[in-house]
């Protein structure tokens, strides 16, 4: 299934509304969990939800808006779509602040919700896949001996195998010896897959795995 692992957490206090947003999109495919405030959304919320919120802004208790604001602070990484029976430009602006993708009037047009809601899925298949892949990363550094790492480091730093060899005072054929065996085992074929790699594994800042 597209949608498997990938749920649409609707938050709205309107019980018609509410039951017609899950219907319709329990129609479409999308796996739905409803809550009537975000105090009950709050209260069930685990960070292992992936998907994402579809939120009523304007609630009894805790507002759409205050909902979007916890949960950040709780790490959520799920991005929301807002609804609003009386949309205004301020209300639109901490929305997206906060991470909404998409701010909608009621009635919501049916169109830009589903497509809204594929964006956010796509967004969170994006988030999951870094993940993964940056695990799986982890775990290929990992299997590199201390001596491979300093080669590694020294090889991403545009350093040659004879400078090498002097730095870390052992042979220049030694240091072949060590660049074959941690590309292989970081399965790259050239030194500049090594660097991309390395530069992925460091978010792209610059740096290498344990500077």
């Amino acid at each position: 299934m597209k949608h498997e692992g990938l749920t649409v957490f609707i938050v709205e206090d309107d019980q018609s509304v509410r039951d017609a947003l899950g219907l319709l999109l329990g129609l479409q495919g999308y796996p739905v969990l409803l809550f009537a405030g975000a105090e009950s959304l709050l209260e069930a919320y685990s960070p292992a939800w992936r998907g994402c919120l579809l939120i009523d802004i304007r609630m009894p208790g805790i507002s759409g808006l205050e909902l979007q604001r916890r949960l950040l602070d709780k790490g959520c990484t799920m991005p929301a779509i807002v609804m609003t029976g009386h949309g205004d430009v301020e209300s639109a602006r901490e929305a997206f602040r906060a991470r909404a993708i998409d701010f909608l009037e009621k009635p919501v047009d049916h169109g830009r919700l589903l497509a809204a809601i594929d964006e956010a899925f796509a967004q969170q298949a994006a988030v999951r896949g870094a993940a993964a892949a940056q695990a799986q990363l982890g775990e290929l550094m990992a299997r590199l001996t201390p001596r491979e790492a300093e080669v590694m480091k020294l090889v991403v730093a545009g350093r040659h195998n004879r400078e090498i060899a002097e730095l870390l005072g052992i042979s220049a054929r030694t240091i072949e010896v060590h660049k074959a065996r941690l590309m292989a085992k970081l399965q790259v074929r050239s030194v500049p897959d090594l660097v991309r790699l390395c530069l992925s594994s460091s978010g792209g800042a610059g740096g290498l795995p344990g500077d």
